[in-house]
């Protein structure tokens, strides 16, 4: 028989009933009640109707817009942001204090006045947009000009992602396959990229849902052009203003919808990626 009976595990939480019972209120409040609401609002339409509100030429077209520029900017953020990490974990340079804070700028800045930055900067008479414009490229009041707003914003989510993993991996795992032959690229394909893989995925999610839903960053820089250069955000907005309430729920909706099975996706790619990660070792 013991001489000490094992004391009960003291939770500084509530236990696990309460808990549970306070996250799902919170949860139901704030997430699933509203979309709820969403959903239900759109049945003031037969399906005949929701269809064709949802599936109208201009807002096929923002889909493709927002969609698309929002997957092009996740994978750029995927990998300038992966080198930005890099950057800031291995490396010691004047300045880095500075750079590191930079980095979360696109957090704290109002997302209009980023818009209307990124507008003045990349116009035909500005910084930026004087020099390439007659080489003709054209940012600012099309879409490229969406695809740069979408990059401004998403960049901190894969940098702060990838960021504190880089820093765990040692850097003599680096020596070692150096030491045993490897190359640069072998080092980072069979060392690096497998270890911050995980992390890297997470960010491009975060990243990509982000831009997903951005609205006023971009709404500035777009011109918001019906058919070339318009946002399904601002679709939504315009319908509201309009009082079509019904129509711009049943857009909402769709754009929830895709993006759930899009996140679903990454999601998925991500577990399977861990656990082939996992077996391997």
């Amino acid at each position: 028989m013991p001489l000490f009976k094992k004391s009960k595990q003291h939770n500084v939480l509530p236990g696990f009933g309460l808990s549970l019972g306070y996250t799902l209120l919170y949860l139901s409040l704030i997430v699933l009640i509203p979309l709820s609401a969403a959903f239900i609002k759109t049945t003031a339409f037969t399906f005949e109707e929701f269809w064709h509100v949802v599936t109208a030429p201009r807002v096929m077209a923002s889909y493709k817009l927002t969609f698309g520029a929002s997957l092009i900017a996740a994978l750029i953020n995927a990998v300038f942001g992966l080198l930005t990490a890099w950057v800031l974990t291995r490396y010691t340079f004047p300045g880095k204090k500075f750079v590191d804070a930079l980095v979360d700028l696109p957090f704290a800045l109002p997302t209009a006045v980023a818009g209307i930055a990124l507008t003045a900067v990349y116009a035909s008479n500005g910084w930026i947009g004087s020099i390439i414009e007659p080489h003709g490229i054209q940012v600012a009041f099309k879409p490229l000009g969406v695809v740069v707003a979408l990059t401004f914003i998403g960049l901190p989510f894969v940098v702060r992602t990838v960021q504190p993993v880089l820093a765990d991996l040692e850097a003599e795992t680096e020596e070692a396959a150096a030491s045993l032959g490897a190359n640069r690229w072998q080092t980072f394909s069979k060392i690096i990229l497998p270890a911050i893989w995980p992390a890297l995925l997470t960010g491009f999610a975060l990243a990509f849902a982000r831009a997903i839903g951005e609205y006023g960053s971009v709404i500035f820089i777009a011109g918001n052009m019906p058919m070339v250069s318009e946002i399904t955000p601002l679709i939504i907005i315009t319908k509201l203003e309009q009082y079509d309430y019904v129509g711009a729920t049943a857009v909402a909706v769709v754009m929830l919808v895709v993006s759930f099975i899009l996140l679903f996706a990454i999601n998925g790619l991500q577990w399977w990626t861990n656990k082939r990660i996992t077996e391997s070792r």
